[in-house]
C-alpha cells in the first residue's frame, strides 16, 4: 500500500514534555476553539484529569463547537459509563472503537492505540498520552510517579492530514463528521512534517520509515521506548548502525512499568545488541512511556512502540519532523533521560543471577505463544 501522507513544509512544532505541560496547553485550545474539536484516544479513565477534559469539551459545545471524541473500547474500559452520558447529553458525539464481544475472538485484539487531538482544523497534539491520572498526577501513587511522556504540538498544512487520520476511523466507527473547512496553509514555522501510521499487519508506514531512516544514518539512532519488544527488522538495524560505528542508544523502561512481564521478556534482545554496540539505558524516575525516535536529524514521535503487539494488531500514529530548533530541543530531552537511567553494561549483564535469567525466558516464551494467535 503506497503511503497516505507525504511531507509538508512551513509548519510549526513544538514539543511538551510530560503532563504538567501538555495537559494543560490541550485544555488552553480546547478552551479556545471556535468550530470542531476532533479527538481519538486509546487509554481514557475516569478522574480527575479526565474531569477536567470533560468539562472543557461540555464548555466547548455548549458554545457551539462540534465535538467529536472516538475512544478505544479496551483502553476506555475505565470510563465510567456516566461519563460518557455526560458528554453525550452535553452534545458531544463519543464513539467506541471496536466493542469487545466474545463473539469476535481474536478480532478483539485489533486496538485503536493513536493518541491525538485537532481543534478548529489548525492546532493538533499527537504523541503517547492518555486522558487518564498516570499522566498528572500531583503526588506519587502507591510510590509511582507520573508517567514520563511527550507530546508534540502541531500547526500548518500538516494538521489536514490529522484531520483526515481521524475523520477515516471516525466514520468507520459510525460517527458523523462535522463539516470541515480548508485549514489555513500560511507559512507558520520551518518544520518539514508528515504524518506516518500503522493499520496491523497490512499498512507497517512507521516501521517502515525508522527502518529506512537506521538504515542511512550516518551519525547516531537513538530511540526511546515503552515496550521493548522489538521487530526483527528493527533489532537487525539498529545492530548493523551500530557495527558500522553510529552511535546507537536505547532508552527503555525500568523496573517501574504497568506491565512487568514486557520488561523481563525484553531482555532476550540484550545480548546481540550489547555485542554490536548499542548502549543500552534503563529509564529509573518513573515508567518511560515515551515513544520517541532521532535518527541525524529526523525526528518520530507518537504513539507506536515498534513492538510485535504493536504492529501486529494496533491503529498507530506518529508525526516525522526534520527541524534543527527541534532537533536540538530532543536531543536535550534524551540527554537528560540517559542521565536519569541505568545504563546495562555488557559486563554486568553477562553475570546477571539465573533467577533473572529464568524469568526472561519464561515471558518470552508466551510472548512468542501470543504472537502465534490468529
Amino acid at each position: 500500500m503506497t503511503d497516505r501522507y507525504h511531507w509538508s513544509g512551513g509548519n510549526r512544532v513544538e514539543l511538551l514534555v510530560e503532563g504538567t505541560q501538555f495537559i494543560p496547553r490541550m485544555l488552553e485550545v480546547i478552551g479556545e476553539a471556535r468550530s470542531s474539536l476532533l479527538l481519538e484516544f486509546y487509554m481514557v479513565s475516569s478522574g480527575e484529569v479526565a474531569d477536567r477534559f470533560i468539562n472543557a469539551l461540555i464548555c466547548a459545545a455548549k458554545r457551539g463547537v462540534h465535538v467529536c471524541w472516538l475512544i478505544d473500547d479496551f483502553g476506555g474500559r475505565r470510563f465510567s459509563s456516566q461519563d460518557s452520558e455526560k458528554l453525550q447529553q452535553a452534545g458531544v458525539q463519543v464513539r467506541r472503537y471496536n466493542p469487545l464481544s466474545l463473539f469476535k475472538m481474536s478480532a478483539n485484539l485489533v486496538r485503536d492505540h493513536r493518541k491525538l487531538m485537532i481543534a478548529d482544523q489548525q492546532t493538533g497534539f499527537i504523541g503517547g498520552t492518555g486522558i487518564s491520572d498516570e499522566y498528572l498526577r500531583s503526588t506519587p501513587v502507591k510510590g509511582a510517579l507520573a508517567w514520563h511522556e511527550v507530546m508534540l504540538q502541531v500547526q500548518g498544512a500538516v494538521v489536514a492530514d490529522m484531520v483526515q487520520l481521524f475523520a477515516r476511523q471516525w466514520l468507520k466507527s459510525g460517527g458523523a463528521m462535522p463539516t470541515i473547512s480548508a485549514p489555513d496553509c500560511a507559512r507558520l514555522g520551518d518544520a518539514l512534517a508528515r504524518v506516518t501510521e500503522v493499520e496491523g499487519l497490512k499498512l507497517q508506514q512507521i516501521k517502515r520509515s525508522f527502518v529506512h531512516h537506521m538504515n542511512r544514518a550516518g551519525d547516531r539512532v537513538w530511540l526511546a521506548t515503552a515496550y521493548f519488544l522489538p521487530a526483527f527488522s528493527v533489532r537487525r538495524s539498529l545492530r548493523r548502525a551500530a557495527l558500522r560505528g553510529v552511535d546507537v542508544r536505547l532508552i527503555v523502561a525500568g523496573p517501574d512499568t504497568d506491565h512487568p512481564w514486557v520488561y523481563h521478556a525484553s531482555k532476550r534482545y540484550y545480548r546481540r545488541l550489547l555485542q554490536s554496540g548499542v548502549r543500552i539505558f534503563e529509564y529509573q524516575p518513573s515508567f518511560l512511556h515515551t515513544k520517541l525516535g532521532l535518527c541525524d536529524n529526523w525526528i518520530s514521535a507518537g504513539s507506536c512502540n515498534l513492538d510485535h503487539w504493536n504492529l501486529r494488531w494496533n491503529l498507530e500514529a506518529n508525526l516525522e519532523v526534520v527541524e534543527p530548533k527541534l532537533t536540538r530541543t530532543v536531543e536535550q530531552l534524551l540527554i537528560s533521560d540517559m542521565a536519569r537511567s541505568h545504563e546495562v553494561l555488557y559486563a554486568q549483564w553477562r553475570q546477571r543471577p539465573w533467577s533473572q535469567k529464568l524469568k526472561e525466558v519464561c515471558w518470552s516464551l508466551i510472548c512468542q505463544v501470543l504472537l502465534k494467535i490468529r
